[in-house]
């Protein structure tokens, strides 16, 4: 039962078999306690596994080169964005996109902001983000920085821009999207 309940929930949020997450089924109690009981149909209300059933946890941990592998792949162009600033073309991968990808590479992933620093005249804001990836066998992680002009708010917020900024270099940094740095020198 567990495995349909499973295939069912992984063919509507469009995750395949090999990084199927083992966290989609949620206990009974647990469910009890965060809300009021729901229909049996729920296919999130199955009961918990026995203490001494095993849970899968394929897709979850993995050794940290295969997911830095995954990471390292071309991200398809139809997730590429092109926005022109100060008159030159610019590929980039959308910061949700990029988060997106790396729920399904490397599930256990964490990204914290480090710093947010305002420059000496206030026209412009750093962020220095640094996303960790765990494996089962090691944890890495890459720390970058993003700055934008407090008076440009074409993008939204200056802030979440120079933060946005930040976690895709820090990403790219582990591998993600990086090729779209190095498409000019070919």
């Amino acid at each position: 039962m567990a495995s349909s309940v499973q295939s069912r929930l992984l063919a509507r949020l469009s995750i395949h078999p090999p990084l199927r997450p083992s966290f989609l089924t949620i206990s009974r109690s647990f469910v009890a306690r965060a809300s009021p009981p729901k229909p049996r149909e729920s296919p999130l209300l199955e009961p918990a596994p026995a203490d001494d059933e095993e849970v899968p946890t394929s897709g979850i941990s993995r050794p940290l080169s295969e997911i830095l592998k995954g990471l390292g792949k071309r991200v398809p162009d139809s997730l590429v964005k092109t926005r022109v600033e100060d008159g030159f073309s610019i590929k980039y991968v959308p910061w949700h996109i990029i988060n997106r990808i790396l729920n399904l590479h490397a599930p256990e992933w964490s990204g914290e902001v480090r710093s947010i620093v305002y420059s000496a005249d206030g026209k412009s804001v750093s962020v220095v983000y640094r996303v960790t990836l765990y494996g089962i066998d090691a944890e890495i992680y890459r720390e970058a920085s993003g700055t934008a002009s407090v008076e440009d708010t074409n993008y939204g917020d200056p802030v979440q821009k120079a933060e946005a900024m930040a976690f895709r270099r820090a990403c790219a940094r582990l591998g993600l999207g990086l090729h779209l740095y190095h498409e000019d020198m070919s």
